[in-house]
Formats: structure tokens, sequence, C-alpha cells
């Protein structure tokens, strides 16, 4: 396992904004959320940062356990909780299909998406996008997240449609957790 030891000093003052410790997406930590390409907390290949930096915005592929028979939507969110911003990173957000227990390389690609998903803005257009942390930043902290809810999203904020939604409207709006599930992994520029 890689150390992270030189990862920026301000990431715990912003783990506490992930999704993932958010009141209303608590739950039992039941579902198993894994990846062929990087291990929990280790790092993520280049192959899956952004265009921009050298990567192929590439999003890794995932597995997870299978969410409890009454969940009705699974919510992926993907943050990055090092980022220079008030928040966290959003990278990625979708709604999958309960029947889902994977996804393949490049299956959160919005112009593309896979069967039984519904891809949502994050925080810069819609779809997976890349790590591009800055150069000598240190390795940033990439968090995915997998949600089982017992209640679907169909709508945003004040009616609106879900793919227009802000992605922390959508989050705010999410609740009912039956089970969810974790993966780490870090990736830095020198």
């Amino acid at each position: 396992m890689t150390t992270h030891a030189d990862a920026p000093q301000n990431r715990r003052a912003r783990m506490g904004g992930l999704a993932w410790n958010a009141t209303n997406l608590a739950g039992p930590v039941t579902l198993t959320l894994s990846s062929p390409d990087f291990d929990h907390e280790d790092t993520i290949p280049a192959v899956h940062a952004a265009t921009r930096v050298g990567g192929k915005d590439l999003s890794p592929a995932l597995h997870w356990s299978p969410a409890p028979s009454d969940t009705a939507q699974l919510l992926l969110v993907v943050e990055d909780p090092d980022a220079p911003t008030p928040t966290p990173f959003i990278h990625c957000l979708a709604l999958l299909d309960t029947s889902m227990t994977q996804l393949a390389q490049g299956a959160l690609d919005a112009t593309d998406p896979s069967d039984g998903m519904q891809i949502l803005r994050s925080s810069i257009g819609s779809g997976y996008f890349g790590m591009a942390p800055p150069k000598s930043h240190g390795p940033h902290r990439y968090v995915f997240q997998l949600f089982a809810l017992a209640t679907p999203l169909t709508t945003g904020p004040r009616g609106a449609a879900l793919h227009t939604a802000k992605p922390r409207e959508v989050l705010t709006a999410a609740g009912g957790v039956l089970a969810r599930g974790r993966l780490d992994g870090y990736f830095g520029r020198n």
C-alpha cells in the first residue's frame, strides 16, 4: 500500500463536507465497494486522470455487493475533499439501477452511459471528470461512495429536472439510505 504522508494538510478539514458525512446519507456500511484498477487507500492509475494532465478521463471499473432487496435506486458519488474549493469537488454523480453490481472502465462517460444509469451534473459538466489536482499540491484523496436509497430520486429541488440540478442540491434531496459503501484512492502530480 502506498503511503500518503505528503497529502494536503487541509484534507481533514474538508473530509466533513463529503456526502459520506451528510446526515441525510447516513446508513449502515454494508455494501462492499471495490475496483480491479486500484486497492482501497492506494494510488489510482494515471489513465483515470483528466486528459489535460495526461490521463484519458476513463472512469475506473467498480464492483459492489448486492444492495438490500428493498432498495429503490443506487446513488454513486465521486468526490475530492482535497480540492482547493469551499466544498469537496464532485467528479461524478450518477443514479444506478438496483440490479447493477458493477461498472466497466469508462462506463460513467456522459456521452455514452451504460444501460441502467442516469448521469447527473458534477462540479464541472456531467459524467466522470478525471482527476486533475494542482501540481505540487500533494496527492489528493478521491472518495467513491455508493448509497442504496429507499426512495428513488425523480426530480431535483422545487420539481426541477434531475439532470439540470446542481450536484449539492441532489445530494441534499437524497435520503433514506439502507446501505452504503466506500472506496478511497489517491492521485497527485509533481
